[in-house]
């Protein structure tokens, strides 16, 4: 018997779209192959999640399976026949019979025939249906996000069936391969690419690698929901970047020059004298790109950490003290 889609994925059979993108998209992460390599069963379990999620996340596709169960593929062909035995009374040579039976005792020839003329009808009815899209989690470091580039997915997809060319029938019988959808599910691997500033959670549709539509109808798209992995140098605000530079405390009180690592090099900043702890300088157009706009970037901050030595040279020691001492002078006499 074939599993629940819905015990696939974790989620009851009242959940919503939300709740079953959400559930599908933490199993694919968890059994993608990328994260388990060579892991035959993790494998499979991608497989099985995939092809749940294809079913669920139709809303018309998710209709039939609530309704007929494994059969739904199957469900234009029951429903053509229901219309038909409720509008002529049956299915027999005279239009008066039962299904299986009665009156006109169809033979397996008329019951071929009708259910051949029956696929052919509802067949035409979807001959140029578009293809589902497809979704697929990508992760990407900052600075794949920051330049773009091109990725591997291992994803499961559809395609047209190699035994009956997506007609879904053989010799007028039922396709034995592809169960009469005209498609079967295939793994593959699609080389991406993946445009300069992407964030988490943006979508971006890859045009015609969905499942391949019917007949005449244009295949679907692929969305490769992204993952921005974090960084361990830079924090990430919409377009902006942080970062934390270390300024020596000498520096800090008299002014110096430092350098800012960006995501294409090293960059010089001033730092004005009497710089306090935190502050934050804003180097114009070193961030993220703008998606879509690459020409476009962000900026990046670079807030001031004061660095203080780990020790003191007796020299040095010695030169604080009288800093100290001086600093002390006008309060004593202000005192007096």
């Amino acid at each position: 018997m074939a599993k629940n889609l819905y015990d696939v994925l974790g989620v009851s059979r009242s959940a919503s779209d939300r709740e079953i993108r959400s559930a599908y998209r933490k199993l694919a992460r968890k059994f993608h192959p990328d994260v388990n390599p060579g892991n035959a069963a993790a494998e499979a379990q991608f497989k099985e999640v995939n092809a749940a999620y294809e079913v669920l996340s139709d809303a018309e596709n998710r209709r039939k399976y609530d309704k007929y169960g494994d059969r739904w593929e199957m469900a234009d062909q029951i429903e053509e026949m229901q219309r038909q035995q409720a509008a002529g009374g049956g299915f027999g040579r005279s239009g008066n019979s039962t299904m299986f039976g009665g009156d006109g005792d169809a033979s397996f020839g008329d019951l071929g025939s009708m259910f051949g003329d029956l696929f052919g009808r509802a067949r035409g009815r979807n001959a140029n249906r578009r293809g589902q899209d497809l979704e697929t989690p990508v992760e990407v470091t900052l600075e794949e996000a920051y330049h773009g580039g091109t990725r591997t997915v291992a994803m499961e997809s559809a395609a047209i069936c190699g035994v009956c060319g997506g007609s879904g029938q053989v010799a007028g019988a039922i396709c034995h391969n592809c169960g009469g959808s005209g498609q079967v599910i295939r793994p593959r691997r699609l080389e991406v690419k993946v445009p300069p500033g992407v964030k988490t959670g943006s979508r971006v549709r890859v045009a015609g690698e969905g499942n391949p539509g019917t007949g005449n109808g244009k295949p679907g798209d692929l969305f490769l929901v992204v993952t921005v992995l974090p960084n361990e140098r830079f924090e990430r605000q919409a377009d902006n970047l942080v970062i934390e530079v270390d300024v020596p405390y000498i520096d800090a009180i008299l002014g110096g020059e430092v350098e800012v690592p960006t995501l294409t090099g090293r960059v010089a900043l001033r730092i004005p004298e009497l710089t306090q702890n935190g502050r934050q300088f804003r180097l114009a157009g070193k961030g993220m790109p703008v998606l879509s706009h690459p020409d476009r970037h962000g900026d990046l901050l670079a807030r001031v950490r004061v660095r203080l030595p780990d020790h003191l040279t007796a020299a040095q020691r010695e030169h604080i003290e009288a800093l100290r001492n001086l600093d002390a002078e006008p309060v004593a006499s202000e005192r007096s």
